[in-house]
Parts: C-alpha cells; sequence; structure tokens
C-alpha cells in the first residue's frame, strides 16, 4: 500500500456497540471511535436494530478519522457478530427483526436441522415460518446491512457470516438442497478479502470515508480478533472474551462436530480456523453488576482468588459449546460473602468454562499446543487474564492491539497490498505483555474444575468423562 492511501479501516458492529480503528500499515492505530447499540431482550428473544447498526457504524467511523484526511484510506472492511441474521427486501430495507446470534425462539427448527439455535439457518426458518413474509425478499448477516448502505447497492456477503446460514466452506457454494429449498432467498457469497465495490456519497457523506475507498468483504468477529491477534499458524489459538466467550484456532484440517457446537472457517490463506462460541461470557459481570466501575469490582474480586463458591456465568438461557444444552441456565454453588467474593466466582467459573473448551476440543484431536493469545473486552482487566492462564496451566499472550476492528484493518490492508493476511497480521500484530501460570493456583483451580464437569455430569448437560484428556 502507498504511503499517500497508508490507512485502513476496520469496523465492528457487535452487541453493546459499533467500534471502528483507522489503522497504518505498519499496525499504528491513528484513530478509533465508538457507539453504543441496544438490544431488545425478553426472554428467549434477543433483537437489534438493524438502522441502528448502520447508525453507530457510521458514527464510529466518522470519530475513527476526525483529523485523517479521506484520501489517506485505502479500504475498510467490516465484522459482525456469527449467526445474526434478518430479511430484507430488494433495496436493502430490513423486513423483520434483526435475530441476535444469542436469540433462542428457534429451538425447534434447529433440532429439525440438527442445528444449534444460535446458527442463523434455523433463525430463517423460524422467520419464514412465524412471519410468512412476502416474495421478493433475501437473506442478510449483520455486516451485509453496513457493506450495502457503504456501497449504496446490493453486495454479496462474505462466506464467514454465511457459515451459519448453511453456506459449505469447503465447495465455496450454497448446498444444492438449501438452493432448491430457499432459492433467491440466499444471497450471493464471496470468500473474505475480495473487494466487494466502492464507498458511495452518501454512505461517504455519513461516515467520513472517501467516496471510492474499496470496501472488502469481511469475517466473523471472532475470525477478526484471530486475525488481529496473528493466531493464525497450525496449532496457534486465540480466546476472545467479550459478552461471550469464542474460541478460534488454525488448523491444517478441518474440524466440525455439531454436538459439541464446533465448526470450522475457511482461513484466508487457505486452511481451517476451528473454533466454537459459548454462551457463556464477560456479559454475566454487566449484567449481574448494572452500572458498577468493572474495575474497581476486579480489584475487590482479587482478593477472592482462591473462593470456594462455584458459579457457572452464563449470559442467556442454553448453551452452545463447550458442550450443546438448550436448557442450560446459570447457577451459583456456595453464598459469596459480597460483591467481591461474587465477581471473583463469575471471573473463576469463566476460566474454568475456557479450560473446558480446550479439553473438549483436544479431545476431538485438534493441534493446542500452539501459541494461545488472549483478546476481546474483558482483557482490560489484566487479573482475569492471569487467572485464566492459571486456569488453562498454560502462558497467554496479550497483543498490544485486542479489538476485532484491528482485525479488519489488517485485513483490508492485506486486500489491499495483495499479500497474505497471515504476512500482514505477522507485521501488523505486537505483543503487549505474556501472562504465566502461577504454580500457587493450580491445585485449586483443579479442584474447582473438577466439581464444576461434575456439575455439568449431573444436570445432564455433559456426558460422564471417563477418559477425557486434558489440556493441563
Amino acid at each position: 500500500m502507498d504511503g499517500e492511501r497508508g490507512v485502513c479501516v476496520g469496523l465492528d458492529v457487535g452487541t453493546g456497540s459499533a467500534r471502528a480503528l483507522a489503522v497504518a500499515a505498519d499496525g499504528t492505530v491513528v484513530g478509533r471511535g465508538a457507539h453504543p447499540l441496544r438490544s431488545r431482550r425478553d426472554g428467549d428473544r434477543h433483537e437489534q436494530d438493524p438502522e441502528g447498526w448502520w447508525d453507530a457504524a457510521a458514527a464510529a467511523c466518522r470519530a475513527a478519522l476526525a483529523g485523517i484526511a479521506p484520501e489517506r484510506i485505502g479500504a475498510v472492511a467490516t465484522c459482525a457478530t456469527s449467526g445474526t441474521i434478518l430479511l430484507v427486501d430488494r433495496d436493502g430495507r430490513a423486513c423483520s427483526a434483526a435475530l441476535m446470534y444469542d436469540d433462542a425462539r428457534a429451538a425447534e427448527q434447529a433440532r429439525r436441522l440438527d442445528l444449534p439455535a444460535s446458527w442463523g439457518l434455523p433463525k430463517l426458518h423460524w422467520l419464514l415460518e412465524a412471519a410468512r413474509p412476502a416474495s421478493g425478499l433475501r437473506l442478510a448477516h449483520q455486516p451485509d446491512v453496513i457493506t450495502r448502505r457503504l456501497a449504496g447497492r446490493a453486495v454479496p456477503a462474505d462466506a464467514s457470516h454465511a457459515l451459519k446460514s448453511g453456506y459449505d466452506a469447503g465447495a465455496g457454494a450454497w448446498p444444492a438442497d438449501l438452493r432448491h429449498e430457499l432459492g433467491d432467498l440466499l444471497p450471493p457469497v464471496v470468500a473474505p478479502g475480495t473487494a466487494l465495490g466502492e464507498v458511495c456519497r452518501a454512505a461517504a457523506a455519513q461516515t467520513g470515508l472517501a467516496a471510492g475507498t474499496r470496501i472488502v468483504a469481511g469475517m466473523t468477529d471472532g475470525c477478526a480478533a484471530q486475525i488481529a491477534a496473528g493466531a493464525l499458524r497450525a496449532g496457534d489459538w486465540n480466546s476472545v472474551l467479550g459478552t461471550t466467550l469464542v474460541l478460534k484456532g488454525c488448523s491444517r484440517d478441518r474440524i466440525e462436530d455439531r454436538v459439541h457446537g464446533i465448526y470450522s472457517h475457511r482461513a484466508p490463506d487457505g486452511g481451517w480456523l476451528p473454533g466454537g462460541a459459548s454462551s457463556s461470557g464477560a456479559g454475566v459481570l454487566t449484567a449481574t453488576f448494572p452500572g458498577r466501575d468493572l474495575d474497581a469490582l476486579g480489584e475487590q474480586a482479587a482478593a477472592h482468588e482462591h473462593t470456594r463458591v462455584l458459579a457457572y456465568p452464563l449470559v442467556s438461557r442454553g448453551e452452545r459449546f463447550p458442550f450443546a444444552a438448550p436448557d442450560a441456565e446459570a447457577f451459583t454453588i456456595g453464598s459469596p460473602s459480597g460483591d467481591g467474593e461474587r465477581a471473583a466466582a463469575l471471573m473463576q467459573g469463566l476460566a474454568l468454562v475456557e479450560r473446558l473448551c480446550f479439553d473438549e476440543l483436544v479431545g476431538l484431536g485438534a493441534h493446542t499446543g500452539g501459541e494461545l493469545s488472549l483478546t476481546g473486552g474483558a482483557t482490560r482487566n489484566r487479573r482475569w487474564c492471569q487467572l485464566r492462564a492459571d486456569a488453562l496451566g498454560r502462558a497467554a499472550r496479550l497483543p498490544e492491539q485486542t479489538e476485532s476492528a484491528f482485525g479488519m484493518a489488517i485485513l483490508a490492508t492485506a486486500a489491499t497490498a495483495g499479500e497474505p493476511v497471515a504476512a500482514a497480521a505477522r507485521r501488523m500484530s505486537s505483543t503487549q505483555c505474556v501472562f504465566e501460570p502461577r504454580d500457587g493456583m493450580r491445585a485449586h483451580l483443579d479442584e474447582q474444575y473438577e466439581r464444576l464437569v461434575d456439575e455439568f455430569v449431573r444436570r445432564g448437560w455433559l456426558p460422564a468423562r471417563g477418559g477425557r484428556p486434558s489440556v493441563r
């Protein structure tokens, strides 16, 4: 990429906010912006306003580009939550609610399709059965709303976000039976990194991007965070802890296991990115302690590292990974002495769920012995990062930049420069620090892990372990 257009923008449209990063070709962040998003939750329902996605993304982009000449921007790429879908008309207008990744109303359709309810395809069937929409509509994923508005016309979906809608990443096409069943509802799909078009004048006025800026097809937020971490060598894994927990690895072989909620995206440079998304995550802290300063809460939790209170920090009903249990519910065993111990139990519980995720991956033959990196909003809490390294019994690297938007900036940079994404990631991703596991925590966390797994087995959510291997 030439020096005059040496900046790329990554957009991340998440659950709680839209974020934008303007990143130079050497990995230096030269601008950032964020804008909040609101959800409607009611029991199994979790919806958002698609128009709000665009408004938030445009506002975040304007903030990131403040003071940067628009002509310096080479390209923009977008990531979003995996499994979030809606129906749109020929003009791209929303014709249904936007069902978020953890909307659980498609449980019956998921059973019929033998897929997790979090996937987009069961949600699409639910929409078709519940609303019986008119003809001429099309399936859209969360980033499709953004890329269409950027281009000012219809553009293809990317293969990464389309995966949970039934797209066959191996064949690079929609399966024949799905095409026969759904026909024109299915959008055209291209590989991540493909040029989708150029930013139109209307979008330029709203975002601060120059008209004519290249639009690059992105990947899901989990894959984007993996790119940001530079975890693109076989055996490398990236653990993204935000509202929910997502593990993404790099493998030469495709790893799939629907029972365990494990699936593989196609890697941008070839090979596979296996992983799974849990319904557990840091979102349970904001839900448990609304309006509280989470940093201060983390300091209180540090005094209770050896708590015996056992917590399963499920964000919403139903688990996807490390086991599939649509009836799973959060629980706490024991009585916390106060908010500090309650927070400590939730943080510890999440670290133990993370360990179980890796144990399940090892049991399926995944190579997990490469470098482990931690990304996501929870990495701001260094004590929690340390606890996760303790629970896993392995070193954990914290990249300098941990945001999914950074991964999209890397992808856009690689696409513009015509280089492998892994090469761009190695150049642009740097290490902030490394957390080594503490011997003094091992016995306590091993015991708590056994208790948690036994409780999952007792509740029928996890089969008896037998000889299940462990990352420890």
